[in-house]
């Protein structure tokens, strides 16, 4: 059985220590411990999270030991953002909204996961996303929260 490759964003490990997220998102770490997916980070996240609290930068670090495929930002991914900026399905302030989705759009994952319901876990956006993903030759890339994605509540 081929593992699904899951991006996901900053929000995702921050989730671990947030009383609403919590459940889902330890359970998606819990997921990864026994390699029911393979977890995929970008350069980004370290960025990201190299700003959070010591507890969520202790959780990457825990994510670490689960083998990570990590991505590194391109051209291509910035161009790719670039793309969906010009196309206003976020403005320039969720720049890195947009490049987490360049990211896995571009390393053609099987889902993203965030709990950012208002820039990425959004029907809309997902559809505008998706179009530019289109236009450009990629496929239409998965995106939901870490609660329909595990297989573990705990």
């Amino acid at each position: 059985m081929k593992i699904s490759r899951i991006y996901l964003d900053t929000s995702v490990i921050g989730g671990c220590h947030d009383i609403e997220f919590a459940t889902w998102s330890n359970g998606l770490m819990k997921d990864f411990r026994l390699k029911n997916y393979q977890p995929v980070l970008s350069q980004l996240t370290f960025d990201e999270i190299s700003k959070a609290p010591e507890r969520v930068q202790d959780t990457l670090t825990m994510l670490l030991d689960y083998k990570p495929e990590i991505l590194e930002i391109t051209e291509d991914a910035l161009e790719l953002s670039e793309e969906y900026l010009n196309r206003k399905i976020l403005t320039p302030k969720f720049r890195d909204d947009t490049l987490h989705i360049a990211l896995a759009s571009l390393a053609n994952v099987d889902v993203l996961v965030s709990w950012n319901f208002r820039h990425i876990v959004h029907y809309d956006k997902i559809r505008l996303f998706n179009a530019v993903n289109i236009e450009n030759g990629l496929k239409s890339i998965d995106i939901y929260s870490p609660r329909e994605v595990t297989n573990y509540e705990e």
